[in-house]
């Protein structure tokens, strides 16, 4: 009999435990009409690390973010925690930008890793910051070996030393699970508390005089000089602006052909740290699978389990709404998973569930530009990736902002042409029916069964089509 589901608590345990650590100083809504040096959109990760690397590169900026919630309401407080840099997906940067600049977009994003947990410990913020590696598993036997192009590419480029391929049991000497079924380790991964690590990253903004109003959604906002974002109460003229609004971007017309929006679901357990130490996962190692519909699962230092599905899909196409904030069904998916994967913790009561979404590319990488007369600067599209990658993608923008040059904006990530999905009417029925194959597809694999062709046809659809998403 499956587990009691934890009822919908608003928001995610992660921001609500980070609340009651520390509320914060207040952040009242936008009262009146104010200018700049930059107006932000968005008080999550991407928004902040840009506020950051300004005040960082120019001390006194005067810089104002915009946020329609709070600070980290967003998919910042309520993410797995995984801080990954690029390397998992070296074969597809590879075949997407050459060798050469494939590496510097890992070896920037691994830099970024690092960075943060020096900003938690120069700054005083617990953010629970533990660089204990990352560890992709096959949870089915169609996945064995799945890590195949991975090594390839990293053996061709000398840079082979950066994974460590294990057996079965070198896995399950790690995290023992009767599932797992060998692997690939590389120590470039570590994992936050991730609302601390956002609401942490609000103090220091406010220590050093950015302004932020939350509860003051952008209504209406001018592409210009100076750029001009309106919220019910005031306004905001700057000299440049910075877009960072994650899946809430695919509501824009810009913006709208360039994301999808899906969802992720969390699930988190109570404390049980002795069941942990008889698996063998004694410290934070983050762990996930090469399903399309990956699962993701970490611990917390006080003895958690967490295990997280991305692919839900709740609406169509690009809308944002309350369903992803708590999927039921996907909650109950993780829960099962949860048991599956580790039998002996189906006595351990879980506490907590919920979601939100995530903001697809049709590349499965981020992507940074410019809009109107370059004085507009955004950064979306990671892809449910988000944590570390922000924080160079918070560098572009600020560097953008201020207009000035380092090495980072000759990464190709920079100014690329994302890949645009079809126009409706084929776009939100079309991408319903392939996600929907796509996790269907996984449920078979994990069961052992033999796939449906169709299932399988339409699973492996993007692909043909020039997308890197799904198997």
């Amino acid at each position: 009999m499956s587990a009691a589901l934890p009822r919908d608590a608003g928001r995610s345990w992660w921001l609500r435990e980070a609340l009651a650590a520390n509320p914060g100083e207040p952040a009242p809504p936008l009262s009146g009409d104010t200018t700049a040096d930059v107006v932000v959109l968005g008080g999550g990760y991407t928004g902040m690390w840009a506020a950051y690397h300004l005040t960082e590169l120019s001390p006194g900026i005067d810089v104002v973010i915009l946020e329609q919630d709070i600070c980290g309401a967003g998919a910042s407080g309520r993410n797995g925690g995984f801080v990954n840099s690029f390397w998992s997906s070296l074969p597809e940067l590879c075949e997407m930008f050459g060798d050469g600049p494939a590496l510097r977009v890992c070896r920037t994003a691994e830099e970024s890793v690092a960075a943060i947990g020096r900003f938690c410990r120069d700054h005083g913020v617990d953010a629970w910051f533990r660089a204990d590696g990352d560890l992709a598993i096959a949870s089915s036997e169609v996945q064995v070996g799945a890590w195949a192009d991975l090594v390839i590419a990293a053996d061709r480029l000398g840079v082979g030393e950066e994974f460590q391929v294990l057996s079965p049991s070198g896995v399950r000497a790690r995290v023992d699970s009767p599932l797992f079924r060998g692997g690939v380790f590389t120590r470039h991964g570590a994992t936050v508390q991730p609302a601390r690590l956002a609401r942490g990253l609000r103090r220091v903004l406010q220590e050093r005089g950015v302004r932020i109003a939350e509860g003051s959604p952008v209504a209406r906002f001018g592409v210009g000089e100076p750029a001009i974002a309106q919220t019910p109460g005031g306004t905001v003229r700057a000299g440049a602006a910075v877009i960072g609004l994650n899946a809430w971007a695919a509501e824009w017309k810009r913006f709208r052909r360039e994301l999808m929006v899906r969802g992720s679901s969390i699930v988190l357990t109570a404390a049980a740290p002795d069941r942990l130490e008889k698996i063998g996962w004694s410290d934070g190692t983050g762990v996930w699978d090469f399903r399309e519909a990956l699962h993701y699962l970490r611990t917390t230092p006080d003895g958690r389990t967490g295990l997280g599905l991305v692919g839900s899909q709740p609406y169509l196409s690009h809308r944002v709404g309350p369903r992803y904030r708590y999927d039921e069904r996907a909650a109950r998916i993780c829960v099962d998973d949860l048991h599956r994967m580790f039998p002996a913790f189906a006595d351990v009561p879980v506490e907590a569930a919920w979601g939100g979404p995530i903001d697809v590319a049709g590349y499965h990488v981020p992507f940074f530009g410019s809009l109107g007369r370059g004085n507009v600067h955004y950064g979306l599209g990671y892809t449910g990736n988000g944590v570390a990658p922000s924080h160079l993608g918070g560098r572009i923008l600020a560097l953008r902002a201020l207009g000035r040059y380092e090495e980072v904006l000759e990464l190709p990530l920079v100014d690329a042409e994302p890949k645009r999905f079809p126009p409706e009417p084929l776009r939100s029925p079309g991408g319903f029916l392939v996600n929907r194959a796509i996790r269907r597809k996984d449920d078979f694999e994990d069961r052992g069964e033999e796939l449906n062709p169709l299932v399988d046809f339409a699973a492996r659809l993007p692909r043909r089509i020039g997308f890197r998403l799904g198997p």
